[in-house]
């Protein structure tokens, strides 16, 4: 499959970094594990199994919707809901350990 240049829609190798047309730093569309910056697939996976209760794991990865739901379902029932949701958190956790949930709330996917 042919790449082209965004910038001067030269045709690219695989392989190339560099337009040799118009000299643009090609970006690299395998980028998922390079990213410095994605979130940690173990991490909100633990965080979900061990915190799921309070939300924390959809906090990490910026679902804030159903992590303030989470919360509130187990602060505002004094403690007495907080096992549905720490059942939720687990079974999110637990998705995302296996990769049925394998972005964040942006669509980053999740690094390793």
């Amino acid at each position: 499959m042919a790449k082209f240049c965004s910038n001067c829609g030269a045709e690219l190798n695989e392989n190339q970094d560099v337009c040799l047309k118009c000299g643009v730093k090609i970006k690299k569309q395998n980028a998922s594990n390079d990213d410095p910056n994605a979130k940690s697939k173990m991490a909100a996976g633990l965080l979900g199994i061990f915190l799921g209760a309070f939300g924390v794991h959809n906090f990490y990865l910026g679902y804030t919707g159903k992590a303030v739901a989470q919360l509130l379902i187990t602060v505002l029932s004094c403690f007495f809901l907080a096992l549905v949701s720490e059942i939720w958190g687990l079974i999110e956790g637990i998705m995302i350990l296996s990769g049925s949930i394998n972005q964040d709330a942006n669509g980053n996917p999740l690094r390793d």
